[in-house]
C-alpha cells in the first residue's frame, strides 16, 4: 500500500482553509456594500462559527454559495443579523460588578447634579434594568438618563417592553441579592401568565435605540459607559477604534465598566484610563 503524503495532506487543509478565509472576507464585503453592516472587523473565529451555523440550513456546499443566497434574500440576511448579534445577558448579570458599582462609583455619581449613562450592546436590557434598580434605591434615578443601545433593531423593541421569563427569576433574585439589593426583589415585577413584566418606572429613564457600535460616532457626553462582553468579539482593530469612540464620549473623570474577558491593556487607549476596580473591569477616564 502507498505512503500517505501528511505534508501534502496538511498543504490541502491549508490552501482549503485559506480559500474559506477568503470567501468568509468576501461575503461581509458583500453584506456591508449591500446592507451597510459592517462585520469586517469581527473576530474571524467568532464570525466564521456564526456564518457556518446559519448556513447549514441553506444546503450549501461552501460560503460563496451561501454568499449569493444572503445578497439576493434580506430575509436571510435578517436571520444572520439575529445569529451575529450577541444576545446573552441576564439581569445583574455578575453580581460583584453591580455591587461594585453601587459602592464605589456611586458615591461619586451622588456628587453630580445630572447623569448621563450609556450601555452599549444592551441585548435585550435585563442589565439596563439591573441599573436603574440599583439607582433608584440609592436615590439617583431621578436625575439619571441612561441611553441603552444595540446594533439589533428587534432585540431593542424587545427590550423597551421590560419583560423576561418567569423561569429565570430564582436566579435574577439571587444575582439581586449578591449584588448589595436593599428591598425584596418582587417589589419591581409583576407576574402574567408565564412572563415577569417589569414594573414602568424603571423605564422612565431609559432611551432605548438603535446604535452600531462599528459604523456610528458619539452622540452625548455621558458620565460612564457600560459595554460588558461585546469586545471579545472584535478584532484589535476594530477594538482600537470602540475604545477611542468611548474615550471621546466620556466626559472628564467618566467611568468605563468592561465585561470580565475584556482589557484595556495593549490597546491605544490603555494610557488615558486608570483602574478604579480591576476584578470588575471598572476604569476612570484621566
Amino acid at each position: 500500500m502507498p505512503m500517505i503524503d501528511s505534508s501534502l495532506i496538511q498543504t490541502q487543509e491549508g490552501r482549503s482553509n485559506e480559500i474559506e478565509r477568503t470567501e468568509i472576507k468576501l461575503l461581509l464585503e458583500g453584506i456591508y456594500q449591500t446592507y451597510g453592516y459592517d462585520f469586517r472587523n469581527y473576530a474571524y473565529s467568532s464570525i466564521k462559527r456564526r456564518i457556518w451555523y446559519r448556513a447549514q440550513f441553506e444546503d450549501v456546499k461552501n460560503i460563496s454559495e451561501f454568499q449569493a443566497k444572503v445578497l439576493y434574500q434580506p430575509e436571510l440576511m435578517k436571520q444572520l443579523l439575529r445569529d451575529f448579534s450577541i444576545n446573552v445577558t441576564e439581569m445583574f448579570r455578575d453580581p460583584s460588578f453591580f455591587k461594585a458599582f453601587r459602592t464605589e462609583i456611586v458615591p461619586i455619581l451622588r456628587k453630580l447634579p445630572y447623569i448621563r449613562i450609556w450601555h452599549a450592546g444592551c441585548s435585550s436590557g435585563e442589565e439596563v434594568y439591573s441599573m436603574a434598580i440599583v439607582l433608584l434605591e440609592e436615590g439617583l434615578y431621578d436625575r439619571t438618563k441612561i441611553y441603552a443601545t444595540d446594533m439589533d433593531e428587534e432585540i431593542i423593541e424587545r427590550a423597551k417592553l421590560g419583560k423576561v421569563s418567569l423561569e429565570h427569576m430564582k436566579l435574577y433574585t439571587k444575582n439581586y441579592h449578591q449584588a448589595g439589593g436593599k428591598k425584596e426583589f418582587s417589589e419591581y415585577y409583576s407576574v402574567c401568565d408565564n412572563e415577569v413584566v417589569l414594573h414602568p418606572f424603571l423605564r422612565e429613564n431609559v432611551v432605548f435605540a438603535h446604535h452600531n457600535l462599528v459604523t456610528d460616532h458619539s452622540f452625548n457626553e455621558f458620565q460612564m459607559i457600560v459595554c460588558r462582553n461585546v469586545l471579545i468579539y472584535f478584532n484589535k482593530k476594530l477594538t482600537n477604534r470602540v475604545y477611542d469612540l468611548f474615550y471621546d464620549s466620556l466626559s472628564d473623570e467618566g467611568f468605563l465598566g468592561l465585561g470580565s474577558k475584556e482589557s484595556l491593556s495593549m490597546y491605544n487607549s490603555a494610557g488615558l484610563f486608570e483602574e478604579v476596580n480591576p476584578v470588575e473591569k471598572i476604569y476612570i477616564k484621566v
